[in-house]
């Protein structure tokens, strides 16, 4: 059994890691994560905030 946790990246960060920590969980490019998280952003603002609650929310991995 794998034990993938949820956690901010160390290796692959741009602004908190969560991104990449959410790249390499779901195995995929955090690129990506990012352009949805902008996508969301620019379609209201609901990005942001779900970044920000993320990086407070999410461990150090």
């Amino acid at each position: 059994m794998d034990d993938k946790k949820l956690v901010k990246s160390n290796s692959n960060r741009v602004v908190c890691g969560v991104c990449g920590g959410v790249g390499e969980y779901f195995n995929i490019d955090p690129t990506f994560v990012r352009l949805g998280f902008v996508l969301f952003t620019m379609a209201g603002g609901s990005g942001l905030l779900l970044y920000l609650i993320m990086a407070i929310i999410m461990p150090e991995g």
